[in-house]
């Protein structure tokens, strides 16, 4: 089991889990408008299913924002 944190939360995995996986978990709308650092570094998204998750780790999920009007 490892302890996480994500987006300031800490989270439990039962088992090995990658940055796609967790994505999934935690039912991130529109996976494609997502930034994704791990431990304050951001990954690559073609990156995500193979980069694993161990105790400890801090993710930070972060949304694209659009803009209003000028």
């Amino acid at each position: 089991m490892a302890k996480i944190t994500v987006n300031g939360k800490p989270q439990e995995l039962e088992s090995a889990t990658t940055l796609a996986r967790l994505i999934a978990l935690n039912n991130i709308v529109q996976p494609d408008m997502v930034s994704v650092q791990l431990n304050e570094e951001f990954v690559q998204r073609e990156r995500y299913e193979d980069t694993a998750l161990k105790d400890g780790d801090e993710v930070d999920f972060l949304y694209f924002m659009g803009g209003g009007r000028c």
